[in-house]
C-alpha cells in the first residue's frame, strides 16, 4: 500500500515537532500575539497602531545562506536561528522601526522533531532578545530534494515606525559622524567564499582543514567560530532612534560596509571610514591568509568587523556611543560625512588607512 509516510514524509513526525517548538514559541510571544501557534494564520492585535499619528510598516524577508552547512555538520542546531533572527529584524531597524512578530519557514529533507525544536529554541530566543514576537511558522518535508539531514531556513518580519521618525538618507547632511558596532565575527554573510577558503569542495583547493581543528588564533575550534551567531542590535540601536540625533543607519550584511553604507549615503554628501579606528576578529585574517584573499574582495563579501552604523549628529556621537555601550554594543567612531568631492564622488563611502591588525 502506498501512502504518504512510504514517499518519504511522516505527518506524525511533523505534528510531533509542533509539540516540542511550543514551549519556545511561547517564550517569544508580545501582548499583542492573540492565540497561539497551530493554526493557519498568526494573528497579531495591531489596535496599538492606533497610538501612531501616521504609522508606516516595515517589511523584510532573508535566510541564513550556507551557514546552515556548517550548523548541519556541527550537528548543531540552537543558534542558527538567532542568525536568521538578526537578518531580519536589524533591517528593519536601520529605518528605526520597531519589529513586531516574525514568521519562520523551514524545509528539510526528513522532519526530525528533536532537530527541528532546537532550530525554534534559537529563533524563538532571538525573537525575545529582540523583542520580537514568533507569530508561526511552516515546516516542510521535501524527501528527493533534500537529503535527510539537510534543512534550509528563511523567514520575513513586519514592525512600524511613525513616519516622523523615519530615519533614511534624506536626513544625512556634511558634519554627521559615522559610529561603527562591533560585529561577533562572521554574522550570517560570505559563507560561500569562508568554505571554499577552508574547506574547497569539488573542483575547487581549500586549506583543507577540518570543523574540529582548534585554531590557537580563535582560541576555539574552527567549527565553533564558524558558528557564533549573528549579533542582534536591535533594541541598543532602537534605543539610540529613541534619543535623538541619529540619520540612518546601516546594516553591514551581504556587500560589505563600503557597500552597504552607501545604500543610505545621498549624493550630495561623501563619507570616509577609517580602518585604523578598529581591529577585526582574527577570523577576517584567517580568511584573507589562508585564501590569497585580497582586501577589495574581503571588505566585499565579509562586514570585517563592523555588523552595523549609525550616522548621528556630530554633538550626538560621544552620547551614542556611551549608549550603546551601556547596551552591551562595543562603539566608536570610525569616520565622517562631508560634502560631496571632500572624499569621492557624491554617494559614496571611501575606506581608508590600515587596521591595527590587517586582515
Amino acid at each position: 500500500m502506498t501512502d504518504y509516510a512510504s514517499a518519504g514524509v511522516s505527518v506524525a513526525e511533523g505534528d510531533r515537532a509542533v509539540e516540542l517548538m511550543k514551549t519556545w514559541v511561547e517564550k517569544a510571544r508580545r501582548p499583542e500575539v492573540v492565540g497561539g501557534i497551530g493554526g493557519f494564520a498568526g494573528l497579531f492585535d495591531a489596535s496599538a497602531l492606533k497610538d501612531y499619528r501616521r504609522p508606516l510598516l516595515a517589511t523584510s524577508a532573508d535566510g541564513v545562506g550556507t551557514k546552515v552547512q556548517i550548523a548541519q555538520r556541527m550537528d548543531k542546531h540552537d543558534t542558527i536561528g538567532f542568525d536568521l533572527v538578526g537578518m531580519l529584524v536589524d533591517d528593519l531597524v536601520v529605518c528605526g522601526a520597531e519589529p513586531l512578530f516574525m514568521t519562520d519557514y523551514i524545509a528539510c529533507g526528513k522532519v526530525v522533531p528533536e532537530r527541528i525544536a532546537q532550530i525554534v529554541k534559537g529563533i524563538a530566543e532571538a525573537c525575545a532578545e529582540s523583542g520580537t514576537a514568533l507569530l508561526g511558522g511552516e515546516t516542510a518535508e521535501h524527501p528527493g530534494l533534500l537529503s535527510p539531514d539537510e534543512y534550509d531556513i528563511a523567514g520575513s518580519t513586519t514592525g512600524v515606525v511613525e513616519a516622523d521618525d523615519l530615519l533614511g538618507r534624506e536626513l544625512v547632511r556634511p558634519g554627521d559622524v559615522v559610529i561603527a558596532m562591533a560585529s561577533s565575527g562572521l554574522h550570517s554573510n560570505g559563507y560561500s567564499l569562508v568554505r571554499h577558503v577552508f574547506f574547497g569542495g569539488g573542483n575547487r583547493e581549500g586549506a583543507g582543514w577540518s570543523l574540529d581543528r582548534h585554531v590557537p588564533e580563535l582560541g576555539t575550534t574552527l567549527g565553533e567560530a564558524l558558528l557564533v551567531p549573528t549579533k542582534l542590535y536591535t533594541l541598543p540601536c532602537l534605543a539610540l532612534a529613541r534619543a535623538g540625533g541619529v540619520h540612518a543607519m546601516s546594516h553591514i550584511t551581504g556587500g560589505g560596509l563600503a557597500a552597504n553604507l552607501e545604500r543610505v549615503v545621498p549624493e550630495s554628501v561623501s563619507v570616509r571610514v577609517d580602518r585604523a579606528t578598529w581591529t577585526p576578529d582574527p577570523m577576517f585574517g584567517l580568511v584573507a591568509d589562508l585564501g590569497r584573499v585580497e582586501r577589495p574582495a574581503l571588505e566585499q563579501a565579509l562586514n570585517v568587523g563592523v555588523g552595523m552604523i549609525a550616522l548621528v549628529e556630530p554633538d550626538a556621537a560621544d552620547a551614542a556611543v556611551r549608549l550603546l555601550a551601556d547596551h552591551g554594543v562595543e562603539a566608536w567612531v570610525a569616520g565622517e560625512v562631508a560634502e560631496a568631492g571632500v572624499h569621492g564622488a557624491g554617494g559614496t563611502v571611501t575606506m581608508v588607512g590600515e587596521h591595527t591588525s590587517t586582515p
